[in-house]
């Protein structure tokens, strides 16, 4: 394994072209343009190949094409029962963990990596990635972007829309951009699924 391989993993700057990673990127996106081409009606399919391209992947799990990974799933832990509308982006240089029964709306972001901002380094082409953590049971709203080394505890909310800069912590409802906690779950989400309507108590 080559010395930029290593690196993608440890934070430093490193060489994203180097020609190792491109071979082993352009395998894992082969096998990715496989799982987007499938037929709707190939659920069994989809599964078995969900489980050859992602780092790990729980019982219960669904993504709906088409899903686009940097290098294919390779990096990405998924959790039981995560579920993910369509567009779902992992820029997965690095690990990406998601807990159980997590959901994300159509067109959500998770991005590992980053640039920096010298314009000489730049140029040159490198990159670092961070990984990112999201908790389990929570929802990311359609258009969420989560940057580089963002963690999200569990139970979270993240309003549509929002670009997550900073950690989140858990049991919140966050929204904006840059995204901040607006408050944390309580009695009234306990009452109330939307505005006036209320729960059925006997989903309680």
């Amino acid at each position: 394994m080559s010395g930029n391989r290593e690196k993608m993993h440890t934070g430093e700057l490193y060489e994203p072209y180097d020609p190792e990673i491109m071979a082993w990127q352009l395998q894992r996106l082969n096998r990715l343009y496989d799982f987007n081409m499938t037929r709707p009606t190939e659920l069994d399919k989809r599964e078995s190949l969900l489980k050859e391209m992602l780092a790990e992947i729980g019982e219960g799990c669904y993504i709906e094409p088409p899903f686009h990974a940097n290098l294919g799933g390779a990096h990405v832990h998924l959790g039981k029962n995560v579920y993910a509308n369509f567009n779902l982006t992992c820029v997965d240089d690095t690990h990406i963990y998601v807990g159980d029964c997590t959901m994300f709306g159509p067109n959500v972001t998770l991005a590992t990596a980053g640039h920096p901002i010298l314009p000489e380094l730049r140029e040159r082409g490198l990159q670092y990635n961070m990984p990112i953590r999201i908790g389990r049971n929570c929802w990311l709203g359609a258009g969420v972007i989560v940057l580089p080394g963002v963690t999200i505890g569990d139970n979270v909310t993240v309003g549509a829309g929002s670009v997550v800069t900073r950690d989140l912590p858990s049991n919140v409802v966050a929204a904006g951009s840059p995204c901040r906690t607006l408050r944390e779950v309580g009695s009234r989400d306990r009452e109330y699924y939307f505005r006036n309507r209320k729960i059925d108590s006997s989903l309680l």
